[in-house]
């Protein structure tokens, strides 16, 4: 995944009548089985719970992600990040790394 696509993406989250989930800014899925969906966006990881929980689609490169089923939670993990954060993490891996 390039810089650019990650300063790009932007987080959205649209939730139909608890039955499907569309989520933009997805950087990456950590898990997901039929009770949880967990995934790094670009806003923060991301903990969707439910019963049913079926991925309908996944672009990576695009950053979308899209669920269906029951939907029960929406949780994040962290706080928001400040603004730029992820703009400044980058750079700060970049230094460790060259």
């Amino acid at each position: 995944m390039t810089e650019e696509r990650r300063n790009s993406t932007r987080h959205r989250l649209v939730v139909d009548k608890r039955e499907s989930v569309h989520i933009s800014g997805v950087l990456d899925v950590i898990s997901f089985d039929e009770a949880q969906v967990i995934c790094e966006t670009d806003m923060g990881v991301l903990i969707l719970s439910g019963f049913n929980l079926h991925v309908k689609s996944l672009n990576l490169e695009s950053g979308v992600l899209e669920i269906f089923g029951g939907i029960e939670g929406i949780n994040y993990e962290n706080d928001v990040p400040a603004v730029g954060h992820h703009k400044k993490k980058s750079t700060m891996l970049k230094k460790i790394f060259k």
